[in-house]
């Protein structure tokens, strides 16, 4: 199943689905090809109450995309947590990015990261 397809099905189901729509629909992509090197991105100037979450290389139909970096709005008490691939074993796996809590109360929820 591709993962457009994957995603249309995902889609559909959320759309049937009575949970609010803040509801998040995770899907795993594991592969056997390695993601090539991160592409070099100019960060832009911080923007105050945002931060920045870099590019990455996604999977769609079959071969690896750039996705650039781009500002979230900020958080407070939470940290970004980039879209990245772990190696594990023979396959690549696919985290995608999420909002963590920080671990230390005295973060102020600013985390411009810089690629």
């Amino acid at each position: 199943m591709t993962t457009r397809r994957m995603l249309l099905c995902a889609c559909l189901m959320l759309a049937a689905n009575p949970f609010p729509a803040a509801a998040r629909v995770n899907l795993n992509v594991d592969i056997g090809v390695a993601p090539p090197p991160a592409e070099v991105e100019v960060v832009p100037e911080s923007r105050p109450g945002y931060t920045w979450a870099p590019g990455y290389w996604s999977w769609e139909d079959g071969r690896h995309v750039w996705s650039k970096g781009r500002w979230l709005e900020e958080r407070p008490g939470y940290t970004w947590a980039p879209e990245h691939w772990e190696h594990r074993g023979r396959m690549w796996h696919f985290e995608e990015g999420t909002w963590q809590r920080a671990e230390h109360p005295e973060h102020n929820g600013h985390n411009h990261r810089r690629g």
